[in-house]
């Protein structure tokens, strides 16, 4: 399990009771912005100016979480005029818990499923903001700007691979045989490839490419392959359930049948 630690604990639990031996290692750490950040002011800045947004769309759970810190800093009620989006039915799941009601789309759970939702097809001239880590797929902003908007980033959180020592690694990866990894986004699966392909050369990779990955996304899996993985699925959706449910349908996997 690959999730960033505070997001494993929920997928960890509904493993364990369903008779798997989940070994956590996460793959992400999430840093918000601090103070000393060179884009705190302007990351400031967009929150306050958050009613000149017609859009405010939430990448993610941890967009979602630490976005709503912010606003909820300078924003004690929400501004007017803002139309909530969410890309995945957990990111929206989450801001109506905060009082936020959030538009997802209900084709799909990434850029491309709420790009062809009705909610963004009307847009230009429209300013809008998108609440998001440092980096990352550029493809939403890219087709927004080309419908005619004005596209703007709050980059609320840096996403930095933990530290691990070599014994880390092969405690996690290589000193039992692994039925499964769940890989739960593009920047899990690079830092995956990054720690085992150290330059020491300590590790094979061949018994890793050869383990069954689950994955949130056909994109993801494509990467995968690439990788040199060669035994994929891809889920249903990124959520805990959806990633379950694939192990159990795709693995003889008498423990958790049972």
């Amino acid at each position: 399990m690959t999730r960033p630690e505070h997001q494993a604990q929920k997928l960890t639990e509904q493993l364990r009771a369903l008779g798997a031996e989940p070994i956590p290692f996460p793959l992400l750490k999430i840093q918000p912005i601090a103070e000393t950040d060179e884009n705190f002011h302007p990351l400031k800045q967009h929150i306050l100016d958050l009613d000149l947004f017609q859009h405010v769309i939430f990448i993610s759970p941890n967009a979602v979480e630490i976005g709503y810190e912010w606003i909820d800093l300078y924003w004690p009620q929400l501004p007017l005029g803002v139309q909530w989006l969410a890309i995945g039915k957990q990111s929206a799941a989450l801001l109506n818990n905060y009082g936020i009601d959030a538009y997802h789309s209900p084709l799909g759970y990434d850029s491309e499923a709420l790009l062809a939702s009705p909610a963004l097809q009307q847009i230009t001239g429209d300013k809008i903001l998108i609440m998001r880590g440092q980096g990352g797929r550029e493809k939403l902003a890219t087709e927004l700007r080309a419908r005619g908007a004005e596209v703007s980033y709050a980059e609320l959180y840096r996403r930095e691979c933990p530290a691990y020592s070599d014994a880390d690694i092969a405690d996690a990866l290589f000193n039992r045989p692994l039925d499964a990894i769940f890989i739960s986004s593009g920047a899990g699966l690079d830092n995956l490839l990054d720690l085992i392909q150290r330059p020491n050369g300590k590790f094979s990779t061949d018994s890793l490419l050869r383990c069954h990955l689950v994955v949130p996304s056909e994109r993801i899996k494509k990467a995968a392959e690439a990788a040199g993985f060669n035994r994929v699925t891809t889920a249903s959706g990124p959520d805990d359930q959806a990633m379950i449910d694939t192990l159990k349908q795709s693995l003889t996997f008498a423990e958790i049948d049972r």
